[in-house]
């Protein structure tokens, strides 16, 4: 299946729009700050696209940041852009054929953002055995990856290697493709349906149950939308499966608990994060109005205090008793434990 991947992104899909699904319809939701970066992105880069959402988390500024899957390496220029001349953005890709486009242009976009040196590095590797990468051990600050981790047979090894690369503290923040059930065996070997990011999808359930052996122990949801597949051939063999694109943040810290647990804590967002001076959304269930005082479970806490998000709260409260369960906020029920409207065509 490794093979025929790098075949069907190498050689079959010459653009996004040889994809038999709407996966890749996320320019309409991307932010405002982030259109005129997007619009300076090398044309041919842009084409090759194949990402399933948008991975622009906050406070990027001078940070290093892994993208797992980097393909033509869109969101690296983009992010590229965003950590600043003093940040570092990697991009690894298992495909030559992709890299080649990426590369080509990496002068290019040095000159668009004005920088002395480039501050892109594209590694040819597989996401699985990041370890012959020779990448070391806590280098990241973030790790982002776009409709790729799907397309990993040992999904279990993609995102240990991510725990191992990231500091304590960091974060992986990334966009990916889910089934509401577990994928019958037979279609699981479908060569298209595999390459369309659908054969290899993980139910639900079960992602959030691997992210917890492996270390991630609060998965978080930020958004999340049906797919809609768009090639009635591939509509008849999936038959009831409904697929959807999320994007969930990770992190590293293994002092979050089990479950979200009340120690009577609260934080007041100081609205000083550039492009979020309103407010700041942490994930469908926390929404952080400037200089509001929010209860929040002893894991939001964690999240907000240990990480590059320090600087821009304040913290109430210390985690000296426990009343009990948080009861945290509906919207972090997982997306098929909520009815959604289906999304129409394709960008």
């Amino acid at each position: 299946m490794r093979a025929e991947v790098q075949r069907y992104y190498g050689e079959t899909l010459q653009s996004s729009a040889d994809l038999k699904t709407s996966a890749c319809c996320t320019e309409t939701s991307v932010p405002a700050h982030a259109k005129p970066v997007l619009a300076s992105i090398h044309h041919e880069v842009l084409t090759r696209y194949y990402g399933c959402g948008l991975v622009l988390p906050e406070a990027l500024e001078g940070a290093s940041i892994l993208d797992l899957g980097c393909g033509a390496g869109r969101d690296v220029y983009v992010l590229s852009h965003l950590v600043g001349e003093g940040g570092r953005v990697v991009g690894v890709d298992m495909t030559p054929e992709q890299l080649a486009v990426a590369r080509r242009h990496v002068d290019f976009h040095r000159d668009q953002f004005g920088y002395a040196a480039s501050n892109v590095e594209f590694i040819e590797g597989d996401i699985e055995a990041l370890q012959a990468t020779g990448l070391p051990d806590e280098a990241f600050d973030l790790i982002v990856s776009n409709c790729v981790i799907n397309l990993a047979t040992d999904k279990r090894a993609v995102l240990e290697q991510a725990w191992r690369l990231l500091k304590t503290g960091g974060e992986l923040y990334f966009a990916d493709i889910y089934a509401d059930r577990r994928i019958p065996g037979e279609l699981r070997t479908d060569p298209v349906l595999y390459g369309e990011c659908l054969a290899g999808a993980l139910y639900w359930g079960d992602f959030l149950e691997l992210a917890r052996v492996v270390g991630f122990t609060d998965p978080r949801l930020v958004e999340d939308r049906p797919l809609d597949i768009t090639d009635p051939q591939l509509a008849g063999k999936l038959g009831d499966i409904n697929f959807y694109s999320a994007t969930y943040r990770l992190f590293k810290l293994p002092s979050l608990e089990s479950a979200p647990e009340d120690y009577g804590q609260a934080v007041r967002y100081l609205g000083q994060l550039p492009q979020h001076a309103d407010a700041l959304q942490l994930d469908q269930a926390h929404h952080f109005p400037q200089g509001k005082i929010v209860p929040v479970s002893g894991n939001t806490w964690r999240m907000l205090n240990e990480t590059r998000f320090k600087a821009y709260f304040d913290f109430l409260g210390e985690a000296k008793t426990h009343f009990g369960a948080f009861a945290e906020d509906a919207g972090a029920l997982p997306f098929s434990a909520r009815d959604s409207q289906v999304s129409g065509g394709c960008c």
